[in-house]
């Protein structure tokens, strides 16, 4: 996967959205959000009001970069599921196409094994959407329409300012 920056259009927001969406119901689970690996929150669905999604998804990227150094350290590219078990909440964390992170939080109306088997399916499908929206990303690049601002200079904010 190229290291262009990612630029997210509605069509394929759209898509991520389902996709999460039937993750959440077929999976039995309260909450999952998409995070892209610099810590911004790309999507999340479910009981999301209860939660403060910016240090939610901070923290997650966080999580995901201490870990990666763990797994350095022993030799590994990465890990790339976390799990994480609480008294009444569960934390599924996957890695989906070495770009973005999936985060499940669950109770015991689930199960692992079901979170992890639908999580699986679901990260295929994201990965293929992650993947088109790369290639619009760099096909736009390469026309130069990726940026609609891209043609404004400092002197024109200066100017704008003055």
């Amino acid at each position: 996967m190229s290291n262009s920056q990612m630029v997210m259009y509605d069509e394929e927001f759209q898509e991520i959205n389902i996709v999460i969406e039937r993750l959440l119901k077929d999976s039995n689970s309260k909450v999952i959000f998409l995070v892209d690996k610099n810590g911004q929150l790309i999507s999340g669905v479910g009981e999301t009001e209860r939660f403060d999604t910016t240090s939610l998804a901070s923290l997650t990227a966080g999580n995901i970069a201490a870990t990666g150094g763990l797994a350095k350290l022993i030799g590994e590219k990465e890990f790339s599921i976390l799990f994480h078990e609480g008294e009444k909440d569960n934390l599924h964390i996957s890695i989906v196409g070495g770009r973005v992170i999936l985060v499940v939080l669950f109770d015991n109306r689930s199960s692992l094994g079901l979170v992890r088997l639908r999580v699986k399916k679901a990260s295929e499908e994201l990965s293929v959407i992650f993947e088109k929206l790369m290639k619009k990303s760099d096909e736009k690049v390469k026309s130069g329409t990726s940026f609609p601002f891209a043609e404004i200079t400092d002197d024109d904010i200066d100017n704008l300012f003055s």
